[in-house]
């Protein structure tokens, strides 16, 4: 059934499904307007605070509670797209992600905040997977590491435009939030419609109430390379969750800068040094790209202790660019790595597993620092935090080194793209 199913994704006369290029296009912009999306509230955070008298620790809770949300789906539906088909699931995703966002349009207290972000990180766990190898399922075939990548790079692409351009509102107006959620919300919509004009890259096949059972799965042959890319996978994805969480309050209470733009310029700094490291490391072996990308973050940790110790802004900004670069370079030669060895008929369900982990650092970390933070101050708290992600980085980066090439050339990718069957790509 499958190979019927591919034959009628391949005809190039289907007036009604875009081309394999545009289709691919149309996933980079939903992946980096997801992203968007969740790293829009971090910068109204302090407006928030003020609005409802919220502390430190119920903000870093309301991002907490997205994490909850997207790891509750990563575990149930995030690899339903391969049983449904990625189309469909994709759709639902993007309705779910139009209603967080309504919701955040009309929050008017605590409740609605946490509402939004639950049903928004549900959206994004039944997203992710899906997106995650349907990229990779319609890259070019002479480009097989432009799923990855572009998955990495709109990602962090769609987090700095999300936070710099709702930082840039928050110094122009008291009211961001009226302006930027209706306009994700009809964005959101209009993207569902055009979903449903791309190709489908796998077969429906059955489904019942065990496709739901919560559980991580990592068919055996990817496992080697799974596990090794966790250590870089925690410490990259852990300085994403400082900068979500924390780094608006840090920029303004211990680093001292009142302007209402400069949380989320310095998150912004952040994403777009990692949509860089991503497009870098398309020069490197995964195993190179990861390595270096684990050493700059340890270097950027060092740099975010230092920032906060001499009350430096320049300091701060410098740090964030260099863990960034750190964080792209690692999540990406990660992703690569894992993606070469793992089967078609398990993508989702792997990809999901990845972001299980890297949401995980992303959230316990920071909500953990938010916990702190009234005992022991923000500046500990983020002496604390820094000094951690350093430890792992510096940890992840030792772990590269010894990791062993895969492959000739030392990248697995492109061995199995070049060498493995050619059942496993999709011509349109």
């Amino acid at each position: 059934m499958e190979d019927d199913v591919m034959k009628r994704v391949s005809r190039p006369r289907d007036g009604r499904r875009l081309g394999r290029g545009a289709a691919f296009a149309v996933l980079v912009c939903v992946t980096v307007v997801m992203m968007a999306t969740a790293s829009a509230p971090s910068p109204i955070y302090p407006l928030y605070q003020e609005r409802w008298g919220l502390s430190v620790t119920m903000l870093t809770v309301i991002f907490a509670v997205y994490v909850v949300g997207l790891l509750g789906a990563l575990l149930t539906v995030g690899s339903l797209s391969d049983h449904l088909g990625r189309r469909p699931v994709l759709v639902a995703a993007m309705l779910m992600a139009a209603a967080s966002t309504a919701i955040f349009w009309t929050a008017d207290g605590v409740v609605s905040l946490m509402i939004a972000r639950v049903v928004q990180g549900i959206a994004t766990g039944t997203a992710t997977g899906g997106l995650a190898a349907a990229l990779v399922e319609l890259s070019p075939e002479r480009r097989p590491h432009l799923g990855p990548t572009m998955t990495v790079v709109g990602t962090s692409f769609g987090m700095a435009t999300g936070a710099g351009v709702v930082g840039l509102l928050v110094q122009s107006t008291s009211r961001p939030d009226a302006y930027v959620f209706p306009v994700l919300t009809l964005t959101f919509i209009v993207l569902a419609a055009v979903i449903l004009t791309i190709p489908e890259t796998r077969a429906p096949r059955a489904v019942g109430p065990a496709s739901l059972r919560p559980t991580v799965r990592v068919p055996r042959e990817a496992r080697p390379e799974f596990f090794a890319s966790v250590p870089a996978l925690v410490a990259g994805w852990s300085v994403t969750g400082l900068f979500l969480a924390l780094t608006p309050s840090l920029v303004s209470n211990v680093l001292q800068v009142r302007s209402g733009a400069a949380g989320g310029i310095s998150i912004a700094a952040l994403f777009l040094a990692n949509s860089v490291g991503g497009s870098w490391s398309v020069r490197h072996t995964a195993r190179l790209a990861t390595r270096l990308g684990a050493v700059l973050l340890t270097l950027g940790a060092s740099g975010l202790a230092v920032a906060i110790a001499v009350a430096s802004p320049a300091i701060y900004v410098g740090g964030s660019v260099v863990a960034g670069l750190g964080v792209g370079l690692t999540f990406n030669g990660s992703l690569r790595a894992i993606s070469a060895v793992t089967p078609a008929k398990s993508r989702s369900e792997v990809f999901s597993a990845v972001y299980v982990i890297s949401y995980a650092a992303l959230s316990l970390p920071a909500l953990a620092a938010g916990l702190a933070a009234p005992s022991w101050g923000l500046e500990t708290t983020g002496y604390l935090y820094v000094g951690f992600v350093g430890a792992l980085s510096l940890g992840a980066a030792l772990h590269a080194g010894r990791s062993r090439t895969h492959g000739p050339g030392g990248d697995p990718m492109r061995t199995r793209w070049e060498n493995g069957p050619h059942s496993e790509r999709i011509r349109c």
